[in-house]
């Protein structure tokens, strides 16, 4: 026997317990797909079997791959809810022998800018960190459909051009003149980039932004201070 073969024959020798253990519990969820618009959220099962005659103790142990900034991600166990990025260590799972565990679920809210990614939950076994499950996750957020916005005393049209290099225009009817109306554009990150009044006597604004950085931006209209509706912009250059 080479040398080798002689190191792959020890390291199946050394890996075939891991392997053996770690099919304990298996995920009968075949990869959590979390898909929708901006701005909303979704809420899904993680299904779970302890094929093993033991009881299972596992725990959260830590989270592979990435969430975007916008997006929220929280694991609830019946009615109790965990943000894994502060409450890990709280995230504990019991599983009888043979069980089919039901109450485990993955809520996510979609956030406000359109990406993908995936991540993976790794559970592993309180006793031995060789036990172990993986739950497979992915998301990909998509534009909300672009429709003009109604409000008893407004009526807002989608900004355009958008994306936008030199200026975007706003179309708009006050329908109440008595009421105070104004668009103020933030950044990505929630910053204060500008804000315009809006006047009962014109129909539309343009908003300049060859002084913007290239990138999203976030238009929001506020009706008597009161934040009513927000919407994406692109700028590139």
């Amino acid at each position: 026997m080479n040398a080798r073969l002689l190191k792959l024959t020890l390291f199946l020798l050394l890996a075939l317990p891991m392997l053996a253990t770690a099919q304990q519990v298996r995920v009968l969820s075949e990869g959590v797909d979390f898909s929708g618009k901006i701005g909303t959220s979704q809420r899904k099962t993680v299904l779970l079997h302890n094929e093993s005659s033991q009881p299972k103790t596992y725990l959260l142990r830590n989270i592979k791959g990435s969430i975007g900034s916008s997006q929220k991600m929280r694991i609830c166990l019946g009615d109790q809810c965990f943000d894994p990025k502060k409450d890990l260590a709280k995230v504990v799972l019991k599983l009888a022998p043979g069980e089919i565990y039901t109450d485990l679920y993955l809520e996510f809210e979609m956030g406000i800018a359109e990406t993908l990614g995936s991540f993976d939950l790794v559970f592993v076994n309180s006793e031995s960190l060789r036990e172990f499950f993986v739950v497979e996750a992915k998301y990909a957020v998509t534009p909300s459909p672009s429709a003009d916005f109604s409000h008893k005393d407004i009526k807002l049209g989608d900004i355009y051009p958008n994306p936008s290099n030199r200026f975007a225009q706003l179309d708009y009817t006050v329908v109440n003149p008595k009421a105070k109306a104004k668009i103020t554009v933030t950044s990505f990150i929630g910053n204060p980039i500008a804000e315009y009044e809006l006047d009962p006597t014109r129909n539309s604004l343009v908003i300049q932004v060859g002084d913007f950085q290239p990138g999203v931006y976030f238009y929001t209209l506020f009706v008597d201070n009161k934040n009513v509706v927000t919407k994406k912009l692109q700028v590139k250059k």
